[in-house]
């Protein structure tokens, strides 16, 4: 028999400063963030989510939410949060909360976005070898649109950047960006190919950004953080980028073992992001390179000691292919309130996410696949998740579930650590997970003697592990159908288990995050059976 997941044994904190009992929803295209202080709350007793969409007959679970008051911040908002997940845009939804044992509920309206953004000017942009500067703004009625299709914004290393924004309400739509950073003069400020200053409501989509970065003159690697995409705006807030290629960069990050190991990697990334007010959607995207110019991390930014860090409160990162990095494919680290990371294709990375540490939470970590881990490029190995913490451990305060997830094996490079390696793990729920590390001495989930409040169970796992989890998981290696793998040229996958692998249909039953699965149970892994080829990447190519 397999049971539904629900939460009674792992534990709140401290109540900190006293929230407002109103509940409240933050929407993306596809979730909800929730948030409420229910008189009553206390850790043990649990919120129960219930949702539809207005006017439907039948209501649907969400995951419940458990109660985890932030001391000495206001970041966390709200005693409880949680998301909604797998929700369509443009809709409106209702939600009913209960805590349970009592008969305090409460209920919600909240709308998700919309696709389709209302346009007002459109600025045609010629071709150029100098900056673009946006600095008028729309409104929320009619966004301002700088239309780039067909544009090529050259800047030859001459320029810092080739567009910087500081407007809110605009669409920067269909550039090809090439040559962002100019030779070091003096201390290195951080650039972007696109540098958002300030604004909100900011989407960016439809571009091609290439050949941006600069060497560092002393090491001869590139400069730690240069970036196609790049904001430092702490008022930054509800910013799109979208099927965007961000590839090949000028110059190429240091790996763990250049001059000597361990040095940490520096050098560009495709996305960058610093404490800004978040609410963002990353989404679609190929941020691809090569061994000759790769990235330090792929999506990141910081800080990671703290309670904002990257991408922000609120946001989603999904659908994207992510690949060449000596350190995180995407580096999700800081507060990750209501944060959410799924199907994301992540290659040829260190670390396939960072997560040290998530200071609020929760963050939610499913359907993502993970293959091939270096830290150069005849050795080495790192996590799928790497856990741990950055700054301190007293940042590590935060929930995390980690759902639906495949490590899975291109090549001999498979990772040597699961969930967190030899690294701490506080507040963790791991279910129907493949933890399929290089071999059977590493460890599929962290064994360190600090580790705290953690719940595994359902994986499919080959490595070593706690003594005393996985009640109902398996031990074995995945047997995949014929065929599987990443498909570079559809940018589509098949990672689907063969129908006599272990972890068929052996996985936990998860309100919210595998409805509307077939046969007895849900398969374990990021990819059922019968389900259509994953998509990665910019739709329809």
């Amino acid at each position: 028999m397999h049971r539904t997941l629900t939460f009674t044994l792992l534990l709140g904190l401290t109540a900190g400063a006293p929230q407002d009992p109103v509940p409240f929803a933050v929407p993306t295209f596809h979730c909800l963030g929730l948030y409420w202080s229910p008189p009553g709350g206390a850790a043990g007793k649990a919120v129960f989510v219930r949702y539809r969409k207005e006017g439907a007959p039948a209501w649907k679970d969400a995951l419940p939410m458990r109660y985890n008051p932030i001391p000495d911040t206001d970041e966390d908002l709200a005693d409880y949060r949680g998301s909604i997940v797998d929700l369509s845009p443009a809709t409106l939804y209702e939600v009913q909360l209960t805590l349970d044992g009592t008969p305090t509920t409460a209920t919600l309206k909240a709308t998700t976005w919309s696709e389709e953004f209302p346009v007002g000017e459109v600025v045609k942009v010629a071709d150029g070898d100098t900056p673009l500067a946006i600095t008028e703004s729309g409104t929320a009625a009619a966004y301002r649109v700088y239309d780039g299709r067909g544009a090529t914004i050259d800047v030859r290393h001459q320029h810092d950047s080739c567009i910087t924004i500081d407007a809110s309400y605009v669409i920067v739509r269909g550039f090809t960006l090439k040559g962002a950073g100019a030779p070091v003069k003096g201390n290195a400020r951080l650039i972007g190919a696109i540098t958002i200053k300030g604004g909100r409501n900011i989407v960016i989509e439809d571009c091609d950004i290439s050949d941006w970065g600069r060497k560092d003159p002393e090491t001869g690697f590139g400069v730690d953080y240069d970036s196609a995409i790049l904001s430092r705006s702490m008022t930054l807030k509800q910013l799109v980028v979208q099927r965007c290629k961000l590839h090949h960069p000028a110059s190429d990050a240091n790996n763990w073992w250049e001059p000597k190991r361990p040095t940490h990697p520096k050098g560009p990334q495709a996305i960058s992001l610093f404490n800004t007010a978040g609410n963002h959607v990353l989404r679609y995207n190929e941020c691809t390179s090569d061994l000759e110019h790769m990235f330090n991390d792929v999506i990141g930014g910081g800080g990671n000691g703290g309670t904002k860090g990257a991408p922000g409160p609120d946001s989603d990162i999904y659908g994207n292919v992510v690949s060449h990095c000596w350190d995180d494919g995407l580096e999700v680290e800081g507060g990750n309130r209501n944060t959410r990371v799924w199907n994301n294709y992540i290659h040829q990375t260190f670390m396939g996410i960072g997560n040290a540490a998530t200071s609020i939470g929760p963050l939610y970590v499913f359907r993502n696949v993970v293959s091939r881990s270096q830290n150069r490029p005849d050795a080495g190995g790192g996590n799928f998740l790497k856990m741990g913490f950055a700054g301190g451990e007293e940042w590590m305060t935060g929930h995390m579930y980690i759902f639906h997830n495949t490590l899975f094996r291109s090549d001999e490079w498979l990772p040597t650590g699961g969930l967190g390696g030899d690294r701490i793990v506080k507040h963790v729920v791991s279910r129907n997970n493949i933890l399929h590390v290089r071999g059977e001495k590493d460890q599929s989930v962290s064994r360190n003697k600090l580790n705290v409040d953690n719940s595994y169970d359902y994986d499919l796992f080959n490595g070593r592990e706690p003594a005393g989890v996985e009640a109902h998981g398996v031990r074995g290696e995945p047997v995949y159908e014929a065929g599987s793998g990443f498909d570079p040229a559809t940018k589509t996958g098949k990672f689907q288990l063969a129908p006599d692998s272990p972890g068929v249909a052996a996985g936990e039953i998860i309100p919210n995050f595998n409805d509307g699965f077939a046969g007895k149970a849900p398969d374990i892994g990021a990819h059922p059976r019968g389900a259509p080829p994953m998509r990665f990447g910019i739709p329809g190519k």
